[in-house]
């Protein structure tokens, strides 16, 4: 097929009319570029919200740990979870792709699959974008387009001293299902069926890794409770995240190990290996869960309503003043600190985490 055949073959009906008017798209894919306006019935101004997101194979996957569906799911996912990073709703995504030959029509169809499977998911229009030859590995960038209430986006900026920590989920459960995907797909080319990590436990693992649920429903919530000061999607690492907000928040974020959320398969997985679980929840990355800071007073309140809604919210930590930094408080065993209280150590969290220059 040339290029304009597969296009028609990748996207044509894939979305009903009905879903793209409702997002404001007025002309889509087939032109030179594509018109789209406010969707109808929103109350009051409204920003855009942009954001780029580009997977390369080789680097963000391969053929032993994710399947063609799983790859374009996760190339929409990582954008909106951007978008919901800053309190916003995901409306429109363009999808650039280049691509070798050994990625022929059936498998870019399946692509396909999956990319519009999480549109539909969250209920995004796809309405464009680019097709190119690559020379060898295969390159998927979509750039997504949100919008939020005017002057209702939410920064990394915004910690203050007296806040509290949180995160909507838990967190290094992609990592290590990698780990294991990496340690069972030796032997092939094929991506490991889910049977097989169902039989090992690591189900839950390998579908964070393949298929992540970035937190667009908790953003908005915690959103509209207006005291919620930072927020940022765990996408390179928690610490690297809580590193993104102490700096451009001018304070020290404390984190306390206890507090850290890790699933009961995450443990598991971790002891049968004899690793340390802190490692994958510090510096994993691919989560897409929220980290942010909240109101001292509205912290218990935000949690229980989040409850409420079926959705977690953990609270992990605290806001200092002080240089820009992020610190492990840890419960040390053995004698108490006084007055009944454990005795407590301090150490300085690096900034590490995936870096793609490091």
């Amino acid at each position: 097929m040339d290029e304009f055949a597969s296009i028609r073959h990748w996207t044509d009906g894939r979305q009903a009319a009905e879903r793209q008017r409702a997002q404001g798209v007025v002309i889509g894919i087939g032109d030179d570029a594509a018109v789209v306006e406010a969707p109808p019935g929103e109350s009051g101004a409204l920003q855009w919200l942009l954001a780029v997101d580009t997977m390369v194979e080789t680097v963000h996957f391969n053929s032993a740990t994710m399947s063609e569906a799983d790859v374009g799911w996760k190339a929409l996912a990582a954008n909106v979870s951007d978008l919901a990073a800053m309190g916003g709703v995901p409306r429109h995504a363009l999808v650039s792709v280049s691509v070798p030959r050994s990625w022929e029509p059936a498998r870019m169809r399946r692509l396909y699959d999956g990319l519009y499977a999480c549109a539909e998911h969250y209920g995004v229009a796809v309405i464009g974008g680019d097709t190119t030859s690559s020379p060898a590995q295969l390159v998927v960038a979509v750039t997504a387009v949100g919008t939020v209430g005017a002057g209702k986006a939410i920064s990394r900026a915004g910690a203050k001293p007296g806040d509290i920590v949180f995160v909507t989920g838990p967190v290094g459960m992609s990592a290590a299902g990698l780990h294991w995907l990496l340690a069972a797909g030796q032997s092939g080319d094929e991506a490991v069926p889910l049977a097989a990590a169902q039989a090992a436990g690591t189900a839950s693992l390998v579908q964070a890794h393949r298929r992540p649920s970035p937190s667009v429903r908790a953003a908005q919530l915690l959103a509209a409770r207006g005291t919620v000061t930072s927020l940022n999607d765990v996408s390179d690492g928690l610490a690297s995240e809580a590193w993104e907000i102490a700096g451009a928040s001018s304070v020290k974020l404390a984190l306390r190990k206890s507090q850290l959320p890790v699933s009961g398969s995450l443990a598991a997985y971790a002891h049968s290996c004899g690793l340390d679980p802190l490692d994958w929840l510090l510096y994993g990355g691919e989560d897409y869960v929220l980290l942010g800071t909240i109101s001292a007073e509205d912290a218990a309140p935000a949690k229980s309503a989040m409850a409420a809604e079926g959705m977690p919210m953990y609270l992990i930590g605290s806001v200092e003043p002080g240089e820009p930094g992020v610190d492990l408080i840890r419960t040390a065993d053995g004698s108490g600190g006084g007055a009944g209280r454990p005795k407590e150590r301090r150490e300085p969290i690096r900034p590490k985490g995936y870096n793609h220059f490091a």
